[in-house]
């Protein structure tokens, strides 16, 4: 076993200096209980068209069910605090609400070279060890591994909580075949609270740590590719990617300092506030200049003014009438279906 004295501590000083608001350690071995729920949530179809999701279970059950020769994880957590309150566009009518992760650069790319550095330190302390880094696009649970490692919980919303970070953590994984000292697991501090569950507009949690992907915003907004259906559109708001309800009414929320985000992630100023008239006018050309470097690049112009129009139907603002009827004729079947629901709204405003 490496020395954990020296290494993980020295370890865990180079990680906060590389822009990590936390560190843990936990071991590489599997764990029954993780792959049983994993299993369970895909039985009942919870995870909604990502098959991707289901491809690769087996070796998103456990570390070493990817890497055998896996013997240690670190996970590391990212603070992206915002320094404003997520919901405070809540019913404006001219504004589009972006989630908070993805108003400024792109975190796989910020948090990836982070975990590079970090594993480029390592491999120079130890040079026989092997390491994989990963950051949200492997078959990786990094959340049961963040609360296994003691860098926070997973809270009712089913994403990490952190006592010093609250909900605003972006998760990155070492797997090393070094022996670590693993630190004691994280301690469920979420009690009687169901905030989270309360505020979400569309019942996405039949039970508290239970998620139906099906009806989350997030992943009818970014994940689903079709037509939302209808039962859905109006609880969207003024949502066009991503949703912050559950994890904005966290109370421990009020630990989270600002001032960790690394400046790499901090929020572009035209995605703060944005109009929502702008972004019914993207064509695709336009839409890749805007979000080069963003996350929301990946949906495409045609899932993202699919979301916008959802927004324009429910804004009960008329001067978005014009815009949305000229989208009636776009050349993709879902914009004209949503353009079409909106176009309905929009008249219908006294």
């Amino acid at each position: 076993m490496v020395n954990a004295a020296s290494f993980q501590e020295d370890l865990r000083a180079e990680a906060s200096a590389l822009g990590f608001a936390a560190c843990g350690f936990a071991s590489a071995a599997t764990d029954p209980l993780n792959g049983e729920r994993l299993e369970e949530w895909l039985g009942d179809g919870r995870h909604g068209s990502m098959e991707w999701m289901e491809a690769r279970k087996h070796q998103r059950a456990s570390p070493q069910g990817l890497w055998p020769d896996a013997r240690s994880v670190i996970a590391l957590g990212m603070s992206y605090a915002p320094d404003g309150d997520p919901l405070a566009l809540e019913g404006d009518a001219e504004a589009a609400r972006i989630s908070v992760y993805a108003r400024g650069r792109d975190y796989h790319d910020v948090v990836k070279k982070a975990l590079k550095a970090l594993a480029r330190w390592m491999i120079a302390r130890e040079p026989e060890s092997e390491l994989k880094v990963f950051v949200d696009t492997a078959p990786v649970m990094e959340k049961p591994l963040g609360q296994a490692a003691g860098i926070g919980w997973q809270g009712k919303h089913t994403n990490l909580v952190s006592r010093d970070h609250g909900s605003w953590l972006f998760l990155g994984a070492i797997y090393t075949t070094l022996d670590l000292a693993p630190d004691p697991s994280g301690r469920d501090l979420c009690g009687s609270c169901r905030k989270c569950q309360d505020a979400c507009p569309t019942d996405a949690f039949p039970a508290p740590y239970r998620l139906d992907a099906r009806r989350c915003i997030s992943y009818l907004t970014i994940e689903h590719k079709g037509p939302v259906a209808e039962e859905f559109r109006a609880a969207l708001g003024n949502r066009i990617y991503g949703c912050d309800d559950c994890l904005a009414v966290c109370p421990w929320n009020k630990f989270a300092e600002t001032a960790h985000r690394p400046l790499k992630l901090a929020p572009r100023e035209e995605l703060v506030a944005p109009r929502l008239a702008q972004f019914l006018q993207f064509d695709d050309a336009g839409f890749r200049q805007f979000f080069s470097g963003s996350p929301i690049k990946r949906i495409g112009r045609d899932r993202f003014v699919r979301n916008c129009l959802y927004a324009a139907g429910n804004s009960a603002n008329a001067d978005l009438l014009g815009q949305v009827e000229r989208l009636r004729g776009d050349p993709d079947p879902v914009v004209r279906d949503a353009a079409d629901w909106a176009a309905a709204r929009l008249r219908a405003v006294p």
